[in-house]
């Protein structure tokens, strides 16, 4: 198999639908419980999935009462995860705009000491007013703000990470010497917006770095994934769409002069699945109506930039500002337009259709009827892999695995074992040179 297919457990509470946990097959007393999360982990593993994700924001979301709140920072959860499994890789989501470099750095190299080798870094930077207040700020930072301090950020990490060289620990008992000086360096970055000496106070992690991972479709975040990220999590709607954006990306990965071979696309899909298509279907009907209209317009507000509540519910999605002028998820505001307008939805039926996996690609059927989307879209230009969102957690990712996998490879497209031990093997990507050896390698 010449290319194959990747595949993420995106790990969200108890189930990736809004209601999910008002379902009876749902227990929402496992949030706190960090075994419910090895749990999870530990079948996306029997699976022989690449890695599991966890996202994360900064603040309380809007609507508290009605839906349930992520309980754990996700670095932490991840290292709980590394002791309960040994292949899977495990990708936290980490805002630029509301940490520093030095210390998410040491927390990414700690996570990847520990669990051998399998840490990711979704970076993000923010998309929410509300996070904003809880950093000293009365406002968030403007979307091209947030970008540009983004991109020095990950450059001093990435220096961090690289300012212990691989042969830097010496370990010589006898002569007393524990790391090589020589291969240890102050990295005495000054840019715009970050000061930092350097070095990191811990040694290079196995896999040279962590697996860089970006999570936004507008033209800034292409950009920015173009220059630094290995694998791109984006949401799209349609196959025309996927294609679009699969394109657009690889070709920008190239002008940015790298191999666009070495960036994963994965799109989210969130798949009901069923035994038949008929009991799919009955289980996302159950599913939408859980949902309580006063939270899913509070959500779908804060993707549309503009205050939905109060509003008919069998009425039409209002006009909308340009999406250039949003300064929150500007990819996610015009897929959500586009959604809507395109099918002519009221907002009773947007509210249905985005409680699934807002705005990523709900796929009801049997798990055969999974498996075509999924090698549809790697054969036609639209994916690398995928993100898979299960409405409910355990059960979705279990049917996930046990019914849709095994098809995936017969198909010829998916792993049947680990071939490595790394997250960056199991994405096909090299382990990078640290730029102290590559400036060495020119001095010579």
């Amino acid at each position: 198999m010449s290319r194959t297919l990747h595949l993420n457990a995106f790990l969200m509470g108890v189930g990736h639908h809004e209601a999910a946990w008002r379902h009876p097959r749902a227990d929402p007393s496992r949030l706190a419980d960090v075994r419910h999360f090895q749990e999870l982990a530990r079948i996306a593993e029997r699976g022989t999935l690449d890695s599991v994700f966890l996202a994360d924001g900064l603040a309380v979301g809007p609507a508290v009462r009605h839906n349930i709140q992520a309980v754990f920072e996700p670095i932490t959860l991840l290292a709980a995860i590394a002791t309960a499994t040994e292949h899977i890789g495990l990708i936290a989501t980490a805002s630029t705009t509301y940490t520093e470099p030095f210390n998410l750095a040491r927390a990414f190299a700690s996570l990847d000491h520990l669990s051998g080798g399998r840490a990711g870094w979704n970076i993000v930077t923010s998309a929410q007013a509300r996070e904003a207040r809880n950093f000293n700020l009365d406002d968030h930072p403007a979307h091209a703000d947030r970008y540009r301090r983004a991109a020095e950020y990950v450059d001093v990490a990435i220096k961090l990470w690289d300012s212990w060289e691989d042969d830097a620990l010496v370990l010589d008992t006898a002569a007393g010497v524990f790391a090589d000086t020589g291969r240890v360096h102050e990295i005495d970055h000054t840019g715009e917006r970050f000061r930092v000496r350097g070095p990191l106070n811990t040694p290079r992690p196995p896999q040279g770095r962590p697996l860089l991972v970006q999570a936004g479709s507008s033209a800034d975040g292409i950009a920015f994934a173009a220059r630094y990220a290995e694998a791109v999590f984006t949401a799209q709607q349609t196959l025309a769409d996927g294609q679009a954006f699969y394109a657009a990306l690889k070709r920008a990965t190239a002008d940015a002069g790298r191999d666009p071979e070495l960036v994963k696309v994965l799109p989210g899909i969130a798949p009901v699945i069923g035994g038949t298509e008929k009991e799919a279907r009955a289980l996302a009907d159950e599913l939408e109506a859980l949902i309580v209209p006063e939270h899913a317009l509070a959500q779908l507000s804060g993707m549309t930039g503009l205050d939905l509540t109060g509003l008919p519910l069998d009425g039409p999605l209002p006009d909308l500002p340009d999406a250039a002028t949003v300064q929150s998820h500007q990819s996610r505001h015009q897929l959500v337009v586009e959604l809507a307008r395109r099918e002519r939805l009221t907002l009773r039926q947007l509210i249905g259709r985005l409680g699934g996996g807002r705005g990523h690609r709900v796929v009801v059927g049997t798990p055969e009827q999974i498996a075509d989307q999924i090698e549809l879209w790697f054969t036609r230009g639209a994916a690398d892999g995928f993100n898979v969102m299960p409405p409910l957690l355990p059960d979705g990712l279990e049917a996930f695995v046990d019914h849709v996998v095994p098809l995936l490879r017969r198909r010829g497209l998916f792993r049947s074992a680990y071939t490595g031990r790394t997250l960056r093997e199991h994405y096909g990507l090299p382990r990078p040179a640290s730029v102290y050896a590559t400036r060495e390698l020119v001095a010579s």
